[in-house]
Parts: C-alpha cells; structure tokens; sequence
C-alpha cells in the first residue's frame, strides 16, 4: 500500500512540475527572456518499518499481577531526488531545430484537430511559392489567409475526409539476364520482386517504397502509380519540416482546391509564438472562407493563457512570475484549451533527449 501511493505521489508531482515549467517558460518568452528547462532524472526513496511489542508489569504496583502489553510502530520516508538542467549544444539544437513532418504525423494519427496546426506551422506556401502566408498576427492579411487555410482543412476532417498518409508506390526496373549471376539473384530476392520477361532475355524487378507523407482530401492509394510518384518527387524536394497538401476538385472539400505545403517551426519558435500572443501580438477573430462549410471549433487563441494579480480559483496550471499569475484556463465549451497543451507537451517529450540517470534503484524498500 505504501508503495502505491508513493509511485502515484511521485507520478503526480512529476507531470505537474512539467506542466508548469512550460507554462512558466511561456511567460518567460512573453516577457522576451530566455526559456529554461530543467527535469527529474532519478528519484530514490527509501522506505523504512519497524514494528515492536513486549509487556511490562502494571503501573499499579504490588496490588496487580497481570502483564500491560506495549506495541510500538514507525515508518519513515527518505527520498533522494536528482534534478538535472537541460543543457548544452544537442538540447540547445533539438530546440531550435524544427519539427520534421514524421513527428506531426504521429500527432495527425492521434486523431487530433487539424487547427492545432496553428500551433506548430510557421506559414503555408502554395505550389512553386508563388504566394506565402505567414502565420503571425502582426500580419494581418497572411495571418487571416492561413487560419482560414487550416479551418477549411479542419472543415474536412470533420467529415473524416482528410487523409495524412505516406505515398505507397512501386517502382520498376529492368536488368539483362546473363549479368546477375545466383548469389546476386538470391540478395535481390530479399529487396526486390523479380519476373522474367517472356520475350527477351531480361528480368523486370518491382520494389514496394513508402514515401513521403502528404495531407489530401482522397485517399491516396486511388491515385496511379504514376501520379503517387510524381507526388512524392515533388515531396522529396521539399525540407524534412515541410508537410505537403493536395486538396482537390471532386472530393470533400474540394470546393476550396489547395496545392502547397506547411513549413513547420520548431519548439522554441513555438514557445516565442505563445509567448508574442499574450501581450505584444495577440490573436484574433478570423470567420471562415465562404467556400468553407460549418465548422465545429474556431477559437481565437491556439492556446489561451490568463493574465491577472490574484490566482484564479478554475485553472488547470498556474505560475506565478514578476508578481503576475499566469494560467491555462479550461475551454468553457469544449476541450481546446486543455487539448493544445496537451499538444505542446507531447511536442515538448518529443524535443528532449533521455535525462542521465545515477546507478541506484528508483525505490527501495527496507523493514
């Protein structure tokens, strides 16, 4: 029982101290200061019981004979916890380095809302970067262009109708018979699908490749062959942070046809992007493209913080910092607000390397 509570204790203070990091370093960079991290390496608790009993004669002197029973207990908890601040030149890199499409990727499949791209895209540049839409409130004209981009994208999720997977081809190639000799035969074997032609003395080998991913309106496998690897030629020109988008006439959605692709920014920049937002650039009202059906959600703010002098009585995280307190409210009618920092702290999980931990056990328990 003690062991329970203690792994829940810990577990808690643990997922709280990160929560609150983040949020302090969001006010930090609200105030234009440097973000710093710190985390919990190692925690080792010991756990002591003892227990004793014996008798004794009774305080009443001669006049009684029975023994008084005596029971003693005590338990005692020594915690040693290491606490290790994220530094250096990898930390600082992993940091400023911006997220590859993988990664958003895996938060796309968690089923997660497509607006939350507002939290991790920098800007969206249409096919041959004829136009660029910089997702920054200060520009005021980009700024509505892009969030009307990612609401008409978040338009077509909503009836599961946007896909975010890798382009699956095939590619062929063609080699004369007499130049693979049987140990080349049998090593292409494990790579390559490999038939004979009929007519001439060739082989035609055949790969399976998966490329990279692409966010459309159509599931891609409806496309040829030939059109998935011109699509992924035109992805593999992109950077590792660019996210390519095909939204396309025919399909939900397509009503609004999009051809470009996301430009994504990394952890820091996203923390300076919150930060801007609460003071110096903060977001606004912007209503959908015309073209965009109903859509469930369209906060003002991808993330919203409160400002104010007295703790607020229904936050979910608050930190205190130059005599202000900071917190993230949750949403009065949905879940967004507690959903994007859920987001930003998976973001965050995926941007720090494995603390070092010191060779002792996490618990130990002696009785």
């Amino acid at each position: 029982m003690a062991l329970d509570h203690l792994a829940i204790a810990y577990n808690e203070s643990s997922a709280d101290v990160m929560s609150r990091q983040l949020l302090l370093n969001i006010t930090r960079a609200r105030f234009h200061q440097p973000i710093y991290f710190s985390g919990i390496s190692n925690i080792a608790a010991t756990l002591n019981f003892q227990a004793n009993a014996g008798a004794t004669p009774p305080f009443t002197g001669n006049s009684g004979t029975t023994l008084m029973p005596i029971f003693g207990c005590s338990a005692s908890e020594n915690p040693t916890i290491s606490i290790v601040p994220m530094e250096g030149e990898q930390f600082t890199q992993r940091l400023l380095t911006p997220l590859s499409e993988d990664k958003l990727t895996l938060l796309l499949r968690q089923n997660i809302d497509v607006d939350l791209l507002r939290l991790v895209t920098l800007e969206f540049r249409t096919q041959g970067e004829e136009a660029v839409f910089h997702n920054r409130p200060r520009n005021r004209r980009d700024y509505a262009a892009f969030r009307r981009i990612v609401l008409h994208l978040s338009s077509i999720q909503d009836r599961d109708q946007l896909y975010a997977e890798p382009l699956i081809f095939e590619r062929h190639w063609t080699l004369p018979s007499e130049s693979i000799s049987g140990k080349e035969f049998q090593a292409l074997e494990q790579e390559y699908s490999i038939a004979p032609d009929s007519t001439t003395p060739i082989y035609h080998l055949t790969k399976q490749v998966v490329g990279r991913t692409v966010l459309t309106n159509y599931d891609p496998l409806l496309l040829s062959n030939e059109e998935r690897i011109r699509l992924n030629d035109e992805a593999e020109k992109n950077a590792p942070n660019d996210l390519l988008v095909d939204i396309r006439p025919g399909y939900p959605g397509g009503e609004y046809p999009l051809h470009g692709k996301f430009r994504l920014r990394s952890f820091s920049n996203i923390m300076y992007f919150i930060g801007r937002t609460l003071a110096a650039e903060p977001e606004r009202d912007v209503p959908k493209d015309p073209r965009t059906p109903p859509v469930g959600e369209n906060p003002v703010s991808v993330i919203e913080i409160s400002e104010s002098s007295r703790p607020p009585a229904d936050a979910d995280v608050v930190v205190k910092y130059r005599g202000r307190y900071f917190a993230v409210r949750p949403s009065r009618r949905s879940s967004w607000n507690q959903t994007a920092f859920r987001v930003l702290s998976q973001i965050f999980q995926m941007t720090v390397t494995e603390l070092p931990k010191p060779g002792v056990p996490s618990i130990t328990i002696v009785k």
